[in-house]
């Protein structure tokens, strides 16, 4: 399954439309305007909010405390890498790495099997990322996880 994040062009705060492969608009998500960090939204297309990313303040390295249907489901903490962006992920035992351009990522478990390839397309007007997700039963826990590289890659800019 695939989905297609575009961040919206013009607004206040980081918004996006996701898309499912037909391009019919699946989710979307909205950043608390008045918010200490990054504090993002989703919700379905009825309008119920399905999942939160929300930044940690005063952190050397980005990292977002994820949330699920309402309840903490992990975090997400970029880690020191010199050459690859990395992340620590302590949920369903993933790792994440990323290529030196941080625009390819993979998603993988513990012992090494795919999960998820995420691409950032670079000829938009706007951070757009096409997400290739292996089980539909990720599919949750891999948006809030593209959001919080994308929130970790604002936040150090």
């Amino acid at each position: 399954m695939k989905l297609i994040i575009k961040q919206r062009i013009f607004s206040w705060t980081d918004s996006y439309d996701i898309y499912d492969e037909n391009m019919n608009r699946k989710y979307t998500a909205k950043a608390d305007f008045f918010a200490l960090g990054h504090r993002i939204r989703f919700f379905d297309r009825n309008d119920l909010e399905i999942g939160c990313i929300e930044e940690k303040l005063l952190r050397l390295f980005a990292e977002f405390d994820v949330y699920i249907m309402g309840s903490r489901y992990g975090s997400i903490k970029k880690k020191l890498s010199l050459f690859t962006p990395k992340y620590d992920i302590d949920y369903n035992g993933w790792s994440v790495t990323g290529d030196i351009f941080e625009w390819n990522y993979e998603v993988r478990t513990y012992n090494g099997l795919v999960i998820a390839y995420i691409k950032k397309e670079i000829l938009n007007l706007s951070d757009t990322y096409v997400i290739d997700i292996l089980n539909d039963s990720d599919e949750i826990s891999v948006l809030l996880l593209v959001a919080a590289i994308d929130a970790a890659n604002c936040s150090r800019n």
